[in-house]
């Protein structure tokens, strides 16, 4: 497709031009570097208990949906426990999990120590030999970031995963990692919601003129529910029309423009907490999700809101202190 510009930059297509009408029941997939076929729509795991992410990651299979985004820790666990219980599941599934954080004051070299530490933990818990990608948190200290993402290079060289992004980096941690990269990353993993328009702060089309793609989180708010949000009359009016919540309608707008999407459960969640109980909440929810892409919101609806300027948010709140305006843990 062509590549259009806004303000003079080169955006990659799907920025540029919108997700026609086309609906699809199976949810379609970007293709990577190296043919690596990312699935946009994935299981987000954030929060939920071991237990609940293996009976998440059931239901979304169940659902279609084969991209699962995992912590390490209980999720990652929960994970692992799936594999345990399906023998051959592993071929199926686009695994996605994330590099801790350094403590501040690591220096790079123990940085670097601690990523293949990780790397290596996980994978012995998720009874593993690779994944399908690593993403990187962003630090405060850019020799730290090169030095994560040196690994991370090393990992993909070594066919330990086959693709690499990063989370909530903002333009400055973008420009850190891509001044030694030897490989950039395939996409960032920021906030984007209704509200926040179509290139938030300007890290959409900084991003994806560097050729990095986007990859949204918090399609209906975060730390939790976003109750202005959800309770807009756009789109309550619009999801009516449509036979569909406005939960639903948040959702399509992210994928409609051309964005992959991370997806919690339900609506049942909170700062670093989540649920996905035994009820049909929770299945129903992956459902739900699983077949944003099977229905179309029309142009004017999606220009309508394009055009809402709130809520605001600022798409890398939970960055390091080493972007600007991160999240901090109230007192």
């Amino acid at each position: 497709g062509a590549i259009a510009t806004v303000t003079g930059i080169s955006l990659l297509p799907p920025f540029a031009a919108p997700v026609s009408a086309a609906t699809s029941n199976k949810i379609p997939e970007w293709t990577l570097e190296g043919g690596v076929k990312f699935p946009q729509l994935a299981l987000n795991t954030v929060g939920l208990s071991a237990e609940d992410t293996t009976r998440a990651l059931t239901y979304a299979v169940a659902a279609g949906v084969t991209h699962v985004d995992f912590h390490p820790g209980q999720e990652r666990d929960g994970v692992a426990q799936y594999l345990k219980e399906q023998p051959g599941a592993r071929k199926k599934l686009f695994l996605n999990t994330k590099i801790r954080k350094a403590p501040p004051g690591t220096t790079p070299i123990e940085a670097a120590e601690r990523t293949r530490a990780q790397i290596e933990e996980d994978f012995a818990a998720l009874g593993v030999e690779s994944v399908d990608m690593l993403m990187l948190r962003d630090s405060p200290d850019c020799a730290v970031i090169q030095a994560q993402w040196a690994v991370l290079e090393e990992a993909l060289a070594q066919k330990k995963c086959r693709s690499l992004g990063v989370i909530n980096f903002c333009a400055n941690a973008l420009d850190c990692v891509l001044a030694t990269a030897k490989v950039k990353p395939a996409l960032n993993y920021y906030m984007l919601h209704v509200g926040m328009g179509l290139d938030p702060r300007g890290l959409r089309s900084f991003g994806e003129s560097r050729g990095i793609r986007t990859f949204a989180y918090g399609a209906a708010g975060e730390p939790g529910p976003n109750d202005e949000l959800l309770s807009s009359p756009n789109l309550k009016r619009i999801g009516e029309a449509h036979g569909r919540s406005p939960e639903a309608v948040a959702l399509r707008w992210v994928t409609q423009n051309g964005c992959a999407v991370s997806v919690r459960p339900t609506l049942d969640f909170g700062l670093g907490t989540g649920i996905c109980t035994e009820d049909n909440k929770c299945k129903e929810g992956m459902a739900t999700r699983a077949n944003s892409f099977g229905w179309s919101l029309t142009k004017n609806e999606m220009e309508e809101l394009n055009a809402l300027t709130s809520p605001q948010d600022n798409p890398t709140l939970f960055s390091s202190t080493g972007c600007p305006d991160s999240f901090v843990m109230k007192k």
